[in-house]
């Protein structure tokens, strides 16, 4: 009996819409890591990139718990001195919705050659309407 690995040429992607409306960011962002990894699917293999695409709708609807919305905090820096920015959770909810899940799954995926390429696959949405077209019956 031999395991079984799977080759590049034989990954076969689906794509899945994540509904974030009222769900807890660490929550969400946990299950849209599981999907661009591969994991969820019985031919898993570590070193092969054969996750799916992810679209989020709702991105801005998504909370936290507790007093996170004014505790938690981002950081940004330009490369200055002084350049650092901080804005909690809140503030970066209104500002740019997408951008709290985005940080959140990418500190969730693998630190290796593999993050960029899943990271691409997600596409983030701050209401309802996205681009993307339906994928049943292909």
């Amino acid at each position: 009996m031999k395991t079984f690995m799977l080759k590049t040429a034989e990954v076969k992607r689906k794509w899945h819409v994540v509904d974030a409306k009222d769900i807890v960011l660490g929550k969400v962002a946990t299950d849209i890591a599981k999907k661009l990894m591969g994991k969820e699917k019985i031919t898993f293999t570590p070193h092969i990139d054969d996750g799916d695409f992810v679209v989020v709708i709702n991105s801005s609807l998504v909370h936290v718990t507790g007093r996170k919305d004014e505790r938690k905090k981002y950081y940004n820096h330009s490369s200055f001195p002084g350049g650092i920015r901080e804005r909690s959770f809140a503030e970066l909810q209104k500002g740019k919705p997408s951008e709290a899940i985005e940080r959140a799954v990418h500190n969730m995926l693998p630190k290796n050659k593999l993050r960029a390429d899943r990271m691409a696959r997600l596409k983030v949405y701050p209401t309802t309407e996205h681009p993307h077209q339906s994928q049943i019956g292909k």
